[in-house]
C-alpha cells in the first residue's frame, strides 16, 4: 500500500514540474486515485477507476479536471478550440471585442508570449491524462495486482488497450503543438526519477512511443463497435485504428494511411449518416454510424459532466470569422449546423447537440468517419488515384446536399454540385482542403492542417494574421520551464 500511494505522490509531483498546476499537490483532479478508494490489495473498482480516470482530460466540462475558475491557468475547459479553431481564423473569440479573456485574441493574432495561458492549459491536460494512464497501466500490467482484484483476462486486456489508446492520443496531440515534449512512458518509483524525466525528449522519440502504444492498443482489443455495450463510449479497435490512420497522414505515409482505413472498413462498424447532423445530435449519441471516437459528456451527475463549452457559448463566445463562413457555398446546410452566422443567436448546434433548445451534454466528437473518408481521399490524391479521391469527395458533398437543413428550409436544385473528373492533383488537393474546413468547421482540426500542409503560414499572412515560421509550433509553456530549473526548454523563435 506504501507504494502506491508513493507513486501516486510521484505523479502529482510530475504533474506539477511537467505539467505546471501547483494546485496539483494541494488537490487531487476529480478522478484521480484517492486513499478512500485504494486498500492493501487493489479492489476491482480501483482498477476501473484508474482507467476511467484518464478518459477526463477530453471532457469540456467547466472546471472539469482542473478544480477552480482558474482562467490563469488556461484550465477553466480544454481548449483545442482556441488552439485550433481561433488559432485558424475561422473562428473570433467573441463577436464584438470586448476584453474579456483577452489571451485568446492573443492566439488568433498571433501576439502570444510563452505565458500565454492557453498553452500551459492544454500542456496541463494533457499531461494529466499521461500520468493517470501510466500509473493505471502499471498496475495492470501487474499479474499479482489483477488476480487479487479478481479482473477477468478479457477485462484486464480491454482496459490495457484503452489505457494505451489514451496515452498515444495524448502524446500525439502534445507532439502537434509543441514538437519535443518530456516523454514519461511509467511511474517513476522515486522523486529522482521523475525529476530525470523533467526534459523534453525529441518527436521522434515520443512517435515511437506512440505508435508502440497504439500498436499494443490495437492488439489487446476486441472488434466489436462498443466493446463494452453499457459503457458505449469507451475506446474501440476502431478508434484505434483511425488514430493510426490519422497518425500516418501526419507523417504523409500515404500507403499506411490506406491500409488502416482498409482495415477499419474491414470491422463493418462505420459509414456516413444519412444526416450530417446526425453525428451531433445528443438524441443520437451511440446509435449512429459516423461517430468513432467521443467524450461522452452526460448530465445530472456528480462530479459535473456536462459540455461546458455552452455555457461559454452563452456567454457570447467563439463567433465565426468573415472569412470562415465565406468559405461554404451557397445554400450549404453545414454552416448553419456549424454557426448561425448571427451575433444576436450565438449557436453551434455541432458543440451544443441539439437544433432546437439549450442542452448541456453534447458529446465531444474527437473522429468520425467523414474524417476518416476525407484523411483517404488525400492519401489516394498522392498516390495517383484520382477518380478514387474525387469519388470520395462527392460522397462528402452528396451527403451535406442531402441532409435535413436546421432551419427547414429546402436545399434548392444545383447545390454543392459534385466535382468533375481530374488528373490535377493540385486542384483535387485544393478541393479536399476546402471541404475539410466547411464539413469539420468548429471540430478543432484546422490548424493542424494548415499546419501538416505546410499552408498555415501563407494562409494566415493573407488573412492579416502576423503568423511567423515559428508558429508551426507553439512555446512550451513558461511556468512550465522556471519549475524545471531550466531542463525543459524553449521552442525555437520565442
Amino acid at each position: 500500500m506504501k507504494n502506491i500511494f508513493n507513486k501516486i505522490l510521484i505523479v502529482l509531483f510530475i504533474s506539477s514540474l511537467a505539467v505546471g498546476c501547483m494546485d496539483e499537490l494541494e488537490k487531487e483532479p476529480i478522478g484521480l486515485l484517492t486513499e478512500d478508494i485504494i486498500d492493501n490489495d487493489l479492489a476491482l473498482v480501483t482498477l476501473e477507476a484508474s482507467v476511467g480516470s484518464i478518459y477526463q482530460p477530453l471532457k469540456n466540462t467547466l472546471n472539469g479536471v482542473i478544480p477552480g475558475w482558474r482562467w490563469d491557468l488556461g484550465t477553466v475547459f480544454r481548449n483545442d478550440i482556441v488552439l485550433q479553431d481561433i488559432a485558424a481564423n475561422d473562428m473570433n473569440k467573441k463577436w464584438n471585442p470586448d476584453g474579456d479573456q483577452p489571451w485568446m485574441d492573443e492566439v488568433g493574432n498571433y501576439t502570444f508570449t510563452p505565458e500565454n495561458q492557453a498553452f500551459n492549459g492544454i500542456w496541463v491536460y494533457d499531461f494529466i491524462g499521461v500520468n493517470r494512464a501510466n500509473l493505471a497501466i502499471g498496475f495492470l500490467s501487474d499479474a499479482a495486482t489483477v488476480q487479487s482484484a479478481g479482473m477477468t483476462e478479457a477485462r484486464k486486456n480491454q482496459l490495457l488497450s484503452e489505457a494505451h489508446f489514451l496515452r498515444a492520443y495524448y502524446y500525439f496531440d502534445l507532439v502537434n503543438n509543441f514538437g519535443d515534449v518530456p516523454l514519461i512512458s511509467a511511474t517513476p518509483d522515486s522523486f529522482e526519477e521523475a525529476l530525470a524525466v523533467a526534459i523534453r525528449a525529441p518527436k521522434e522519440e515520443v512517435m515511437a512511443q506512440v505508435n508502440s502504444d497504439i500498436a499494443l492498443a490495437k492488439s489487446l482489443s476486441s472488434n466489436a463497435k462498443y466493446p463494452d455495450p453499457t459503457e458505449p463510449w469507451r475506446v474501440s479497435k476502431g478508434a484505434i485504428i483511425a488514430l493510426q490512420a490519422k497518425v500516418a497522414l501526419f507523417n504523409e505515409n500515404w500507403s499506411s494511411v490506406l491500409t488502416s482505413i482498409t482495415e477499419l472498413d474491414a470491422l463493418g462498424n462505420y459509414s456516413l449518416n444519412a444526416n450530417y447532423f446526425d453525428s451531433f445530435n445528443a438524441d443520437m449519441e451511440f446509435s449512429d454510424n459516423e461517430v468513432i471516437f467521443a467524450y461522452d459528456h452526460r448530465s445530472n451527475e456528480t462530479p459535473n459532466n456536462t459540455n461546458g463549452l455552452n455555457d461559454v457559448i452563452g456567454w457570447g463566445f467563439f463567433a465565426p470569422t468573415d472569412d470562415f463562413v465565406a468559405a461554404f457555398e451557397a445554400n450549404d446546410p453545414r454552416l448553419l449546423y456549424t454557426t448561425t452566422a448571427d451575433p444576436d443567436d450565438k449557436r453551434s448546434f455541432k458543440i451544443i447537440g441539439s437544433t432546437t433548445d439549450r442542452i448541456d451534454y453534447g458529446n465531444r466528437v474527437f473522429i468520425r468517419y467523414a474524417d476518416v473518408l476525407l484523411w483517404k481521399a488525400e492519401a489516394l490524391n498522392e498516390t495517383g488515384d484520382f477518380t478514387g479521391a474525387v469519388d470520395i469527395i462527392n460522397q462528402i458533398r452528396t451527403r451535406a446536399r442531402t441532409s435535413a437543413t436546421a432551419d427547414g428550409s429546402i436545399v434548392p436544385p444545383g447545390t454543392l454540385l459534385d466535382r468533375p473528373a481530374s488528373t490535377d492533383t493540385s486542384e483535387i488537393a485544393t478541393w479536399i482542403m476546402s471541404e475539410r474546413r466547411v464539413e469539420l468547421g468548429f471540430e478543432s482540426h484546422r490548424f493542424n492542417d494548415l499546419k501538416r500542409w505546410g499552408t498555415a503560414k501563407a494562409v494566415l499572412s493573407d488573412l492579416g494574421r502576423n503568423f511567423q515560421d515559428q508558429n508551426y509550433l507553439f512555446p512550451i509553456p513558461q511556468r512550465d520551464i522556471d519549475k524545471s530549473g531550466g531542463t525543459i526548454t524553449q521552442n525555437p523563435g520565442y
